[in-house]
């Protein structure tokens, strides 16, 4: 599964700037079949107090079956539940396949549930991936992920019924979600690791260097092979800071995301040699965090 980040910088969601401490996902549906999660930045990246979209709504990534589009910084608040939630929950938008239409009461119409099951699975499998990655980053258990319609029963969603219009379709819940979750996370499989922008199950040999989720700061990191430049737009990266790992300095500035090409960056401002450990002057940089993966390094040493 891909990871991809790009955000929404135009969304007026995005320019109110506000941050929230997660505690919580909340699993939506777009109801829009066959619109995949690489359209949606089209779609959004526009202002509703300019006239340019008709609705004050913004998500922080979407699922399909092949790949996560993320587009907002996960601890920003966004525009997805229409009630409290907004204050407190992530909130994920799982695409839905194209051949159907909704008639009324969210009734699919015409959809065919052999015909899509393939779709269905890798888009839960890929949702599931994520919910991991975030409950990891954040503390979280599967417990803390919830469903729009379940949010609007607790009082803190507005009422829509996804996604319990579909799963069951597929012979599925919301509980049988969260133990996929569940499952992910007690087996500790690296799950939501990014790897050169692939998100999956990771393990390098020898013991001595292992993968992590996330990029924090204090992390060290390593450009992956298929980057050419720092972020968008700006300059190519040598092959001798490809060729070392870096210490990650900074991850906001003024207490927000730096954002650079479209791109949510870091700032790496120590060299760590490869093969000792050895910590030195760094190229004080900022980078696509998509760019790099965190690395441990067994028995670094200064």
């Amino acid at each position: 599964m891909r990871h991809q980040t790009k955000f929404m910088t135009k969304n007026d969601c995005f320019q109110a700037g506000r941050k929230i401490r997660v505690k919580g996902i909340m699993l939506h549906s777009t109801a829009v079949p066959g619109v995949m999660a690489g359209a949606w930045f089209e779609r959004w990246n526009r202002s509703f107090r300019a006239g340019e979209m008709g609705r004050q709504v913004c998500v922080h990534g979407f699922v399909d079956d092949r790949e996560v589009w993320q587009y907002l910084p996960w601890d920003h608040r966004g525009w997805h539940a229409g009630g409290a939630a907004n204050d407190s929950h992530v909130g994920l938008e799982m695409c839905e396949p194209s051949g159907f239409s909704y008639g009324a009461g969210a009734r699919m119409v015409g959809y065919d549930v052999g015909k899509n099951e393939g779709y269905f699975r890798k888009t839960w499998e890929n949702a599931v991936a994520l919910c991991v990655l975030l409950c990891e980053r954040f503390g979280l258990s599967e417990r803390d992920v919830i469903c729009h319609a379940e949010g609007h029963r607790l009082g803190i969603a507005s009422n829509h019924g996804d996604v319990m219009h579909w799963f069951p379709k597929h012979g599925e819940s919301m509980e049988s979600f969260r133990t996929a979750v569940g499952r992910e996370l007690r087996r500790g499989s690296g799950i939501g690791v990014a790897r050169e922008g692939v998100v999956g199950n990771l393990s390098m040999g020898g013991g001595k260097v292992g993968l992590t989720g996330g990029v924090k700061v204090g992390g060290v990191v390593e450009f992956v092979a298929s980057a050419g430049a720092y972020y968008p737009g700006g300059p190519g990266i040598p092959s001798w800071v490809k060729g070392s790992y870096h210490k990650v300095t900074q991850v906001v500035s003024q207490g927000r995301p730096v954002v650079k090409g479209g791109k949510e960056c870091v700032l790496l401002g120590v060299k760590v040699d490869k093969g000792s450990g050895k910590e030195s002057a760094g190229i004080m940089t900022w980078v696509d965090r998509g760019l790099v993966r965190e690395v441990v390094i067994a028995g670094a040493r200064k």
